[in-house]
């Protein structure tokens, strides 16, 4: 039920922004730069609107939001629920489920830490 809800409001957003980016370019593109400062995307000298500006409210882009929101659902935990299945990347660089690093009854503890 959570999926249909995301996908229903990620597609009505995208719908309005695409309508609003064809009836008001101008508009759009100053709002979606606004929105490039806050992200510091419009610093980076080698990125320019017209490569990226046209990317927002694509069909690609609608999947995108679509998958990270989805994925987003996995990674929420809630006391009392079972912890989420998160998948991680493991040294040498597989991918696998939080959960499969269990071992019988013993509870799975993790230890987080930088190397320098």
């Amino acid at each position: 039920l959570q999926k249909i809800l995301i996908f229903l409001q990620v597609t009505a957003c995208v719908v309005v922004g695409k309508t609003l980016m064809i009836l008001f370019p101008d508009a759009m593109r100053r709002y979606i730069l606004k929105q490039g400062e806050k992200s510091r995307m419009n610093q980076n000298p080698k990125f320019s609107y017209e490569n990226w500006g046209p990317t927002f409210f694509s069909f690609k882009y609608l999947l995108f939001v679509l998958k990270v929101k989805w994925k987003r659902l996995e990674d929420e935990a809630y006391e009392g629920h079972p912890a989420p299945n998160t998948p991680v990347v493991t040294s040498t660089g597989e991918v696998r489920r939080l959960l499969d690093f269990t071992r019988d009854n013993r509870p799975l503890i993790l230890n987080f830490g930088s190397c320098t």
